[in-house]
């Protein structure tokens, strides 16, 4: 009995001996925690349950030459409640859950009150800290949420109003200028236009801001003195002039689709900045609707067809090959190289005739042979020539997506015995309409090459950091300067006599070349139901200030030739230019807020009734015309005749809309009209030659 009873003892007291011993070891694993690793357990518990969230930074905007904004970031933000929060308990909650849902169902129209209702009541039950509402609202929506909405007017704390701010990006003008503006959007294969080149600026510093865990992998930010505002970007003024950009794009638009044409595009430069005033790029989409779907005037390298030929004649110029006297016979329009006929478009051809005469006229056989004349014996001087102009060469755009020039040499494989005579007219080479742009834009320069711009400087708060001056490429395209104004007379010659005649106005001249160019078919070769229009010139021609390219894709309503298409293009635009920017006496118009009385125009018998209305007396009878306007004899009062001759744009000035629009529609204008009162200034000149279809901006004051 007593060793059974020892048993047990010996057994309790083993027992107890483990149970104190896994006790202590307890304990001791408690303190070495507590004490030696709690540090490092601290910091692991810390990182799982907050952490750092970046905060970005509101990006830069991008502005027009006038500081319009072309495409800014606008403040939208995420909508959400505490709706744990304990600063109110669950009486008040309920007391006013239903006015709350109902504001927000009749503020955003996109779920019910009972919705709303259910929402909010199911985050109270669970204790939601952090339960979203509405993403992307719009600061005034937020505004009036803080003001009028139950529970949130409390304010950020005692209401649980949890507003996350985030920016969204909008193009005011829409598409705008849109491929040139571009994107820079996450996930993106490529960065396009201003926004791409330069994101870096636009996007500024993210900031950051910590995050608490706050249960169901939800995190809300704690506010903390460790927070790091973000640095908003800076903002980037560019060169284009909305206004112009909107009748480049308008023109080149109805000229598309008049024609049928596949796509097109129209450039405008500063000559001696190269800024780039305006940009349009139009292409059919999978509709049939034209839209700015690929920047063809940077990235479309391709044949130019007969604007080349300004290269070849100012190459065997300079290097005193040839003079623009000389003499070439056209044979009838037809002349072989080796085993191919080269034809003029003029059936017949001119005879003999001048190389001045031969450009004027774009005769391929007659600048053709005059090439192949005077570099026959060394082809690799006509290339040598032409990359000493910087024609192969990039012009080294910010804007990504540049095409690259191709101009072959002599050591060319695909070099043959008529690629002499094709390249001279500007086949068998390859270049995009703004490195074309550029090259004519030298002429105009004096010789002097400068690279395209977009941007003309960088603003941060509204004040410039940093300006982008004219970037020179060549000095001078020219080797001898009596090149110069023999080039220069022969761009103006194809406008007063050649083939851009229905360019040529009496108000300022244009100088410039016409282009027809075939279009090869991948290894097809070249049909006859697939061109390229194009002309590229300059204005005013005796003192340019601005230079022009236009260029139309597979016109198919049976018209192609470069003056017919892209010809009207380009004046309309140039129109606009010399009306708003160098007519020096609407310039100084521009500065007349008002229009006085005397200025005043319009149908004759309501120019009477006005006059009777207040008391004034004129000295002279009334015209027997439709139309006068007032102005003055011998210091006083005179209504004189106001003739409206045909095909010639009437002066419209001091008019009322009504009858503006009469004699302007009558004439074949298209008109838009802007502002309320007296016509202050119209977009075509008066007295300049009247083109149907034109559009004329009345500015009213």
């Amino acid at each position: 009995m007593d060793s059974h009873k020892n048993d047990i003892l010996k057994r309790i007291y083993l027992m107890y001996l483990v149970m104190t011993m896994l006790g202590i070891a307890v304990v001791a694993r408690v303190v070495y925690i507590q004490f030696v690793e709690g540090e490092a357990w601290k910091q692991k518990a810390k990182k799982l349950s907050i952490h750092y969230e970046e905060i970005k930074a509101t990006r830069g905007n991008i502005l027009a030459c006038d500081g319009s904004l072309l495409a800014a970031s606008i403040p939208v933000f995420d909508l959400r409640i505490d709706a744990g929060n304990t600063h109110f308990n669950d009486d008040f909650f309920y007391e006013n859950v239903d006015s709350l849902a109902l504001c927000l169902a009749n503020l955003f129209r996109d779920k019910s009150k009972q919705e709303y209702r259910k929402i909010l009541v199911q985050g109270r039950k669970s204790n939601n800290r952090y339960l979203l509402l509405k993403r992307n609202i719009t600061y005034a929506q937020l505004k009036k949420i803080r003001k009028d909405f139950p529970i949130f007017r409390l304010g950020k704390y005692k209401g649980g109003l949890i507003a996350e701010a985030k920016s969204r990006r909008e193009l005011p003008f829409r598409w705008l200028a849109f491929r040139t503006i571009g994107w820079d959007k996450e996930g993106a294969e490529n960065d396009i236009g201003l926004e791409g080149a330069y994101s870096s600026i636009l996007e500024g510093e993210s900031g950051q801001r910590i995050m608490q865990r706050i249960g169901n992998g939800a995190f809300r930010p704690l506010n903390n003195e460790l927070e790091i505002e973000p640095r908003d970007g800076h903002d980037i003024l560019t060169s284009i002039d909305i206004n112009i950009q909107d009748v480049a794009e308008d023109a080149l638009m109805r000229q598309l689709i008049a024609n049928e044409a596949d796509h097109g595009c129209a450039v405008l430069m500063e000559v001696e900045t190269g800024y780039i005033v305006a940009i349009a790029n139009l292409g059919k989409n999978s509709k049939g609707e034209y839209e700015e779907k690929y920047n063809y005037a940077i990235g479309e390298s391709s044949e130019p067809g007969s604007t080349f030929k300004l290269a070849s004649v100012i190459a065997a110029l300079d290097q005193g090959l040839i003079n623009l006297s000389d003499t070439v016979d056209t044979q009838g329009g037809e002349t072989r190289f080796a085993n191919r006929i080269m034809k003029d478009s003029h059936h017949g051809g001119y005879g003999r005739i001048s190389v001045e005469r031969a450009f004027e006229l774009s005769s391929n056989v007659g600048i053709s042979k005059v090439i192949f004349k005077a570099y026959r014996k060394n082809p690799q001087q006509f290339i040598d020539k032409l990359y000493a102009m910087h024609l192969n060469q990039k012009l080294g755009l910010d804007i990504p997506g540049e095409g690259k020039p191709s101009i072959k040499d002599t050591k060319s494989r695909i070099w043959s015995k008529v690629s002499l005579p094709w390249m001279s007219i500007g086949y068998e080479v390859a270049i995009t309409p703004l490195q074309t742009l550029t090259f004519y834009n030298a002429v105009a320069n004096n010789g002097k090459m400068v690279k395209p711009q977009f941007i003309k400087e960088i603003r941060y708060a509204g004040e410039p950091v940093s300006q982008f001056k004219p970037v020179v490429l060549c000095e001078s395209i020219f080797e001898k300067s009596e090149t110069l104004p023999q080039i220069r007379k022969i761009l103006e010659g194809v406008v007063e006599r050649g083939t851009a005649t229905h360019l040529k106005n009496p108000v300022y001249k244009i100088a410039g070349k016409t282009g027809t160019a075939q279009i090869a078919q991948n290894n097809a070769g070249y049909n006859k139901s697939n061109y390229k229009a194009s002309f590229v010139g300059y204005f005013p021609a005796e003192n340019p200030k601005y230079s022009c390219i236009v260029v139309i894709n597979n016109p198919s309503k049976g018209v192609y030739y470069g003056g017919s298409i892209a010809g009207p293009v380009f004046r309309e635009i140039a129109d606009k230019v010399y009306a708003t920017r160098l007519d020096p006496q609407r310039q100084s118009a521009d500065n007349v807020h008002t229009i006085p009385l005397l200025q005043a125009a319009g149908n004759t018998e309501d120019l009477k009734t006005l006059l009777n209305e207040i008391d004034m007396v004129w000295n002279t009878p009334l015209p027997e015309t439709e139309y006068a306007r007032l102005g003055t004899a011998d210091s006083t009062l005179a209504v004189q005749e106001v003739k409206v001759p045909e095909k010639v744009t009437p002066d419209v000035t001091g008019m009322g809309a009504r009858d503006a629009i009469y004699l302007l529609e009558n004439a074949g204008f298209k008109v838009r009209i802007s502002g309320k009162g007296l016509v202050r200034k119209q977009s075509v000149p008066a007295g300049s030659k009247v083109s149907r279809g034109l559009v004329c901006t009345l500015e009213l004051r």
